[in-house]
């Protein structure tokens, strides 16, 4: 039997296994268990709680998760610089460092006060079309993503603007609620008009926490779970992106990113270094400088690649091996209550609590973990409200990869904000529910019917994730 039919027949079973006689979930005994990360998980609830190496990191393995977390919170200058490990900076670029995005390795959001700026969010840009493998065509002018800064002598590219328009709705119980609906506009564009047709696609920076776990997490086991064409008829059709992997030169599934347009780690940190701080690596190594951007293109910017290879391995070990803090008052009976009836509104078709990862070579840190992500790394159709309108490799406008929770509960410690969804529109997490469409329309539906204290109680088990 093939590895993949193998998985299916395990998933199946164990999905039959916590079924009752009469249909209602079977208690699954590890509902409850802090440790998200396995052996992995740290117990910390401080501001900190997302920036701690994986708890059974040892010895000299902890000093290189150090190396690489000074090379991430660094800020990176123009060339040519006296440190030329960190020189290269742009010419244009959202961020001088990692950090600048990922703020104690949280999770960014928009612009809260007026006038604020663009700090952990940008705007993807592109054209109608597919590149040579499958990937979005990049604008002409401005290429993938608005660079809002720029080194001395270079124009920036624009300035990225969001206004709100709040929309009423009510719960079944007569309570009322709004939702924000955000618009996007670019303003003082520094090279002329975007070309027609150019689809605008926001973006916050997600958490670091548990990443090298979910790369860990077999292929095949994510792939059993793809029902593209939604065979049993449950509402649910998830299915894998497949990527252009660089190194590989070969189309991979796609773990990573707002649309799992990103196969891996590495690729993923070396196209942050690219395209948010204009650094150079062997993957990617031409600047983010388009034929209109003449000024960009003649600035000084050091040798090339910018970003040495052994920088860039201190970075994705550092990445891989960042902690999931456990789970908090998981024996509050609410919680419980809450996770039960997160379970029966059937979030969890996507929003998968369990998983395990497989052999990893070189880390046994994130080897045959039993892990809760609240994930499935496949896409969902979420409906038009939240849609974008831009494809990403073989996802279309409409789809989203299920974004993992663990760790969520933390990020109003974390990052002093509760601001959700790929573009924080969101004001917490039961407007994050309410904005759910699509393949999610029946569990956003079984939220907004039930009673007022049913709601509080399943907000409560997020809080606890």
């Amino acid at each position: 039997m093939r590895t993949s039919a193998l998985f299916a027949v395990l998933l199946l079973a164990a999905a039959s296994a916590c079924s009752s006689s009469d249909g209602e979930p079977m208690e699954d005994p590890a509902a409850d268990d802090p440790r998200s990360g396995g052996d992995t998980t740290v117990f910390d609830e401080t501001r900190g709680a997302f920036a701690e190496p994986a708890a059974n990191l040892h010895g000299d393995r902890r000093d290189n998760f150090f190396i690489g977390n000074a090379i991430f919170n660094r800020g990176w200058v123009s060339a040519p610089a006296s440190v030329a490990d960190f020189d290269g900076l742009g010419p244009v670029f959202n961020a001088l460092g990692c950090s600048g995005c990922h703020t104690k390795d949280g999770r960014g959001r928009p612009p809260i006060e007026p006038g604020e700026t663009f700090l952990s969010m940008l705007l993807r840009l592109s054209v109608p079309g597919k590149g040579p493998h499958g990937e979005t065509v990049d604008e002409p002018t401005y290429g993938g993503q608005l660079q809002g800064n720029a080194i001395l002598g270079v124009p920036p590219e624009g300035v990225a603007k969001i206004t709100y328009e709040e929309r009423p709705g009510t719960y079944a119980d007569g309570a009322p609620f709004s939702l924000r609906r955000p618009t996007y506009a670019i303003d003082q564009l520094g090279y002329g008009p975007l070309a027609t047709g150019t689809m605008i696609s926001p973006r916050v920076a997600p958490a670091m926490i548990g990443l090298g776990l979910l790369e860990a997490i077999p292929e095949d086991a994510i792939v059993a779970r793809a029902d593209a064409d939604d065979r049993d008829g449950d509402g649910i059709s998830g299915r894998p992106n497949r990527v252009w992997d660089v190194a590989k030169q070969a189309v991979v599934l796609g773990r990573f990113g707002w649309k799992a347009n990103q196969p891996s780690l590495s690729q993923q940190n070396q196209g942050a270094f690219n395209g948010d701080m204009g650094i150079t690596s062997a993957l990617f190594p031409a600047e983010q400088c388009t034929a209109a951007q003449t000024a960009c293109a003649a600035a000084l910017t050091g040798p090339t690649p910018q970003l040495r290879e052994s920088l860039s391995d201190d970075v994705t070990y550092y990445s891989r091996l960042l902690a999931v803090p456990a789970r908090r008052r998981t024996e509050d009976v609410a919680v419980r209550r809450g996770r039960r009836l997160f379970e029966k509104a059937r979030c969890v078709a996507c929003h998968v609590p369990a998983a395990r990862t497989g052999v990893v070579e070189g880390f046994p840190e994130l080897s045959e973990q039993s892990i809760r992500p609240y994930t499935d790394l496949l896409l969902h159709d979420l409906g038009d409200d939240l849609a974008d309108g831009r494809p990403d490799f073989e996802a279309n406008g409409n789809e989203w990869r299920t974004p993992p929770l663990w760790g969520i509960g933390l990020v109003k410690t974390v990052n002093r904000h509760e601001l959700y969804l790929h573009d924080g529109r969101a004001r917490g997490f039961a407007e994050a529910i309410l904005w759910h469409g699509g393949e999610a329309t029946s569990a956003r539906e079984a939220f907004r019917t039930m009673p007022a204290d049913d709601r509080a109680a399943l907000v409560d088990f997020l809080g606890s994730l």
